[in-house]
């Protein structure tokens, strides 16, 4: 049951991170293959255990947090950002369902693509509804996003929302 919940809630979480922040996800699974060891050894995702990668994945996930502030980037619910977005959530999913060992790694890459998409839409509408409809400042709002996109993916990531369903179990 824990498993099943896994397989689909970290992935999910995980997706939502790429539909604020496309590179952020990746980045931040990078930095956990590197410092805590997702299990990627002997598997075709072997790549990122490499530092290239690690260094790749940082610079493009920082490149973007900057270029987010740009009036020029199209929205993340164009057809372009938004399938960038889908696939990066998707490469998440896979990437977390491969160091689990699991049997369902299409549904683990559909589960994070589908997070992409929720967070795209949702990070989309809560930024324009707090700065166009709202009147707040843009750039404060978006470097909120920032860190809420950072915090959700390095929680996801680390475990903490695993060990929270285990404790939440407990109490069932």
């Amino acid at each position: 049951m824990l498993l099943t919940v896994w397989l689909f809630s970290i992935p999910f979480l995980m997706g939502c991170v790429c539909g604020l922040r496309c590179m952020t996800g990746p980045a931040i699974l990078c930095w956990t293959v590197h410092l805590s060891g997702l299990q990627l050894e002997g598997t075709k995702l072997a790549f990122l255990l490499r530092p290239a990668s690690l260094l790749v994945f940082t610079l493009l996930a920082l490149g973007e947090l900057v270029a987010d502030k740009l009036p020029f980037i199209p929205r993340r619910t164009m057809i372009g950002p938004l399938v960038v977005r889908i696939l990066s959530g998707a490469f998440c999913g896979l990437v977390l369902g491969t160091s689990m060992n699991s049997t369902s790694l299409p549904v683990s890459a559909l589960v994070g693509a589908t997070g992409a998409v929720a967070g795209a839409f949702a990070g989309y509408r809560f930024r324009r509804w707090l700065t166009v409809d709202r009147g707040l400042p843009d750039i404060p709002i978006a470097l909120c996003e920032d860190l809420a996109a950072i915090g959700l993916g390095l929680f996801a990531a680390s475990g903490g929302f695993l060990r929270g369903l285990v404790i939440f179990a407990g109490f069932l």
